[in-house]
């Protein structure tokens, strides 16, 4: 019986990080700018069996479509070509993510859309389609309660972690983790696709094609349908994947063997789109979904301790919370006192911008070390507040 395999790669730069490394760490933002290079070069030619799920945080899309950073880059990397090379389809599926990787259920719900909207405007213009099927969370940060949000936006599916899924009755092992299921929450339903987490560990350390094989039939032995093995890691980050030796990373060691394989029939596993999964074989019972991230290393995901185990990163998310309240007071004022005022709804978007940014998951996720970065974009969405309201004011004392 055939076995499919969704392989799907996170590919995430904090805002300037790659203009900063650039800068003091020029061989270290190359290997990034190889890694993302080298996936549409590894797999021109292959796109009978290659199959690869993408999801491009906001940020990443804004550097890359960069005319300046474009033109910084030449000689190292085309950057216009690597994204138009991201729009075949027979190699592509891209997923929607939010723009400025935020960990959504540590951030309000009224900014939860606005990343998922700026998101899908610029995708929508970068990779020339109206939609999306797939959602990836940043950092796999999920909770029931976004449901509704992902319907509402189109997405047909969510990536969730195999150890925060919980069947709604009975439901065997390898049903629970190799089978797409239906998630609820009030009159809201998406189907949700399993990550196995030990094998998507393996993928992102270094893994030998005949573990991984023998591993993946041992994990589906017992299937009566065919399975959908999903893993999911970073796409750039970590030796494995941005070795620049021939032999030595994912692709030429793992991924192009893989294929050979399926071609000379010598495999049961095929690489396979979630969407063309989901046409064919549909979805199967109902689960639960706990309020957790992906696993970090050294953190299984549940209670978010990657971002919340100190006081400073603490105070950086309730801080995030309070301009946020502030922000949409003032913009609900705005609109209903001055809705014509191109000026007021510039200065407002200033300020949402940079909160927005001050949301990126990685400010708070490196510990203390870059809570700063949301602090100064905080303090600058703050001060255009107060702009914000002294033009009210004195549109009122008019």
């Amino acid at each position: 019986m055939p076995v499919h395999h969704a392989l799907v790669l996170n590919l995430h730069q904090p805002p300037g990080n790659l203009e900063h490394l650039l800068e003091h760490a020029t061989w270290e933002a190359k290997e990034i700018l190889f890694a993302l290079d080298r996936i549409p070069r590894t797999l021109w030619g292959h796109e009978d069996l290659a199959r690869v799920h993408l999801s491009l945080s906001g940020t990443l899309l804004e550097t890359l479509s960069s005319p300046g950073f474009q033109d910084r880059v030449y000689g190292v990397v085309d950057c216009g070509k690597l994204l138009w090379h991201f729009q075949n389809t027979e190699l592509f599926e891209i997923l929607g993510t939010g723009y400025y990787h935020p960990v959504l259920p540590l951030i309000p719900p009224t900014d939860r859309e606005l990343h998922l909207e700026r998101w899908q405007n610029l995708a929508r213009h970068l990779f020339w389609r109206p939609g999306f099927n797939g959602f990836w969370p940043p950092e796999m940060g999920f909770s029931m309660e976004l449901i509704p949000l992902l319907k509402r936006f189109g997405y047909r599916y969510v990536l969730v972690d195999s150890e925060h899924v919980e069947p709604v009755g009975q439901m065997t092992w390898p049903e629970l983790r190799y089978r797409p299921h239906i998630a609820r929450h009030g009159d809201d339903e998406i189907i949700v696709v399993v990550r196995d987490r030990e094998l998507s560990d393996a993928q992102e350390s270094g893994m030998e094609l005949d573990w991984f094989l023998s591993e993946v039939a041992d994990r589906t032995r017992w299937c009566d349908f065919e399975p959908l093995v999903t893993t999911a890691t970073d796409g750039e980050n970590g030796g494995w994947f941005r070795n620049v030796t021939e032999g030595a990373n994912y692709w030429s060691a793992f991924y192009l063997p893989l294929l050979t394989r399926v071609r000379d029939g010598a495999s049961q596993v095929r690489p396979s789109f979630i969407s063309e999964y989901l046409d064919k074989y549909g979805a199967h019972g109902e689960v639960k979904v706990c309020t957790a991230a992906w696993n970090t290393g050294w953190h299984h995901g549940r209670g978010f301790t990657q971002w919340t185990g100190s006081d400073a990163q603490r105070r950086g998310i309730a801080r995030c919370a309070h301009v946020s309240a502030r922000l949409h007071a003032l913009a609900a004022r705005a609109a209903a006192e001055r809705a014509d005022d191109t000026a007021l709804a510039a200065t407002l978007e200033e300020a949402r911008w940079r909160l927005l940014r001050a949301e990126t998951s990685c400010n708070v996720f490196w510990g203390e070390a870059w809570v700063d970065r949301a602090v100064t974009d905080l303090d600058a969405a703050e001060a255009t507040l107060a702009d914000a309201e002294r033009c009210l004011l004195h549109s009122r004392d008019e």
